[in-house]
Order: structure tokens, then C-alpha cells, then sequence
């Protein structure tokens, strides 16, 4: 999964309360988290060790 925080539907609303930004500070530059470091966020997330990842990809919408 490639993270583009400049695409996310979220930037400077969730920010401060996303696992990116804790772990890899502000938003910036595109980080990448495979499906297995994903899954252990996940696990830390849901023990409330980190913040849940808060990316939401655009939704295409029709004309």
C-alpha cells in the first residue's frame, strides 16, 4: 500500500490522530506499508498502542 498523504480525503482533518503521522511525523512524502505492517497496525490500533491509520482514498465519481 502506498500512502500519499497529499491524495487522502482526510489530510488536515485526521492528521494529528493518524498512525502515519505518529510514526512517520507530518505529511510530506509518500510512504509505503505492505499488507503485513498493515495488519500489525492494526493489531496496535485496536490495543489503542498507536492511532488508527485514518487514509481514505477519493472516491471516483461519475459525471
Amino acid at each position: 500500500m502506498l500512502i500519499e498523504c497529499d491524495r487522502c480525503e482526510m489530510r488536515d482533518i485526521a492528521c494529528p490522530d493518524c498512525v502515519v503521522t505518529a510514526l512517520l511525523g507530518p505529511p510530506g512524502r509518500p510512504a509505503e506499508i505492505g499488507e503485513e505492517e498493515r495488519r500489525a497496525l492494526r493489531v496496535l490500533a485496536d490495543a489503542r498502542l498507536v492511532p488508527p491509520l485514518r487514509l481514505q482514498r477519493p472516491v471516483a465519481r461519475a459525471s
